[in-house]
């Protein structure tokens, strides 16, 4: 004996087309596309969907949220499709002349969709982000002392050092400038030492 626990269901409507004249598995690529969506969405994915079985599955969609505005009174944008399938209907099976008057299978087949809405209570604030795990051992762990200063005098080592380097480049770049100097004045001196012979 298996026991069944009575939960009360969310408030929904549902809308059912039968004998609907396309094949079952060209309906589940759309109805696949709105499962989960919010009603309002999965409406608009349906009017710009390519596939033609869009057409019938939209009108069932559209029949189930006004069913649960006009019957279970709840309002249209707190829907969401809740369920969504397509199940084979009877299948037509006609015949066409082929080589020779054998005849030639013709399958002409229907599907039944069923698509449920429910109403979906508004979303709750999320719940507050765990911190990362060095983050929280770094808050659970007291500091060892004298750990405050031991980083500041890392950081004006590193400072000083950087001040160092800048001067050196500072002053190679002086000295190169100086050599260039000296080296332009004595070209114009031996010039005009070659002029006055």
């Amino acid at each position: 004996m298996s026991a069944t626990t009575d939960l009360p269901a969310a408030p929904g409507a549902r809308a059912v087309a039968r004998y609907v004249r396309t094949s079952a598995s060209k309906a589940r690529r759309v109805v696949n596309l709105i499962r989960g969506l919010p009603a309002k969405e999965a409406l608009t994915v349906l009017r710009f969907a390519p596939q033609a079985a869009s057409v019938p599955v939209y009108k069932v969609l559209a029949s189930a949220i006004a069913n649960a505005e006009h019957n279970e009174q709840l309002d249209p944008d707190s829907l969401l499709v809740s369920e969504a399938y397509v199940n084979e209907g009877p299948t037509m099976r006609r015949y066409r002349p082929r080589a020779q008057m054998r005849p030639g299978p013709i399958r002409k087949r229907t599907c039944h969709i069923t698509i449920a809405v429910e109403a979906v209570p508004p979303a709750a604030p999320p719940p507050p982000r765990r911190p990362k795990k060095q983050a929280a051992k770094a808050a659970a762990e007291p500091a060892p002392a004298g750990a405050a200063e031991q980083t500041e005098a890392k950081q004006t080592a590193k400072k000083q050092t950087a001040k160092k380097q800048t001067a050196a480049k500072q002053t190679t770049a002086e000295q190169a400038a100086a050599e260039q100097s000296e080296a332009k004045p004595a070209a114009p001196e031996a010039a005009t030492e070659e002029g006055t012979e």
